[in-house]
């Protein structure tokens, strides 16, 4: 260790950078983390090294891992970074005007189109200093992990077992309806049962692992099974790819409808009664009590309940043996 490194030289950038070393094993993607440069993490680290008397970090096959003394350290680092936010968000009274804050929310993509830009434009509004940035759920991304680290603020979900270890509040409830092109055989007619399952099906990717959307969920229960041709990542897609084939996308009916009135595109009820889809506001105990996360957990809700878009969807209860949040914000 070296004679003028010792733990009086710890400070709260050190300790910021450490729990993004510890919790990505990467420089270089702790630097982006963190909107730093690389090198300015790699001399953190060597900083760090110096002050630890360890090496923290090694490299292995896969890139980096971390020491038995750096893996004890992720939690205490964790707590204090969490205990250091704590005294500086209760010095100043949280003021929207003037607030330079990021807020983080994770979404669905097919909710892209029809209330994400009125969120932005209502935190525009009230919070004009302030950003909002958009992540997409998807199966490689821990968006349980993230909210637990304060890398989310809140996350829109729709799976039918929402984790138990999250506050829920209701959003909407939306029905299941088919969309495909206009010019599709099966279009401008009623749907049959069979003629839904045989025809050819077009599914989005599983955006959490070991979460089954509730249209297979069903499927699954009633012994029946589609005939799914194609998956796709990104719903933006979708529309395109119905445009060039003769598939099916069972969707919910706010992003059909939405696609409808932009392309020549059809949108049929399905002959199998789904259960409808549940939406629901995500947020972990962290941040539960901050008021500026309380504050931005208002605005979407505000917004979804005023939004142009949703006003067919349904009033949603919280899923199956969970109950809904009664602090979710004061205007619940």
């Amino acid at each position: 260790m070296a004679a003028n490194c010792t733990w009086d030289s710890m400070d709260v950038h050190l300790l910021r950078v450490l729990h993004a070393l510890l919790t990505e094993c990467s420089v270089s993607k702790a630097a982006r983390r963190l909107n730093q440069s690389q090198p300015a993490v790699s001399t953190a680290l060597r900083r760090l090294r110096d002050i630890t008397g360890d090496q923290l970090l090694v490299r292995c096959r896969n890139g980096m891992t971390p020491t038995e003394r750096g893996a004890g350290l992720l939690e205490p680092v964790k707590i204090a970074l969490q205990q250091i936010e704590a005294i500086a968000v209760r010095q100043v009274k949280f003021d929207a005007a003037s607030s330079r804050r990021i807020f983080n929310i994770a979404t669905p993509d097919y909710l892209n189109a029809v209330l994400l830009g009125e969120i932005v434009a209502r935190l525009r509004k009230l919070a004009p200093h302030s950003q909002v940035a958009f992540h997409s759920l998807g199966p490689d991304y821990d968006y349980a992990r993230a909210m637990e680290n304060g890398e989310l603020d809140v996350v829109i979900g729709n799976w039918p077992q929402p984790p138990e270890n999250l506050r829920i509040a209701p959003l909407f409830e939306d029905e299941v309806v088919c969309l495909m092109r206009k010019g599709h055989p099966l279009a401008g007619k009623p749907l049959g049962t069979a003629e839904y399952l045989a025809a050819e099906h077009l599914v989005p990717t599983p955006y959490a692992v070991g979460q089954r959307g509730v249209i297979d969920l069903h499927l699954a229960r009633e012994r029946m099974k589609r005939n799914v041709v194609a998956y796709v990542p990104y719903f933006g897609l979708v529309p395109y790819l119905l445009l060039e084939t003769d598939m099916l996308f069972s969707s919910p009916r706010i992003f059909a409808e939405h696609c409808a009135k932009m392309m020549p595109l059809a949108v049929a009820e399905p002959p199998i009664e789904f259960p409808k889809m549940s939406f629901y506001l995500l947020w972990h105990d962290r941040s539960h009590y901050e008021e500026e996360c309380r504050w931005f957990r208002e605005q979407i809700i505000s917004v979804v309940r005023n939004s142009p878009a949703l006003q067919k969807a349904l009033p949603v209860t919280p899923p199956k043996g969970r109950a809904a949040d009664s602090t979710a914000c004061a205007a619940a």
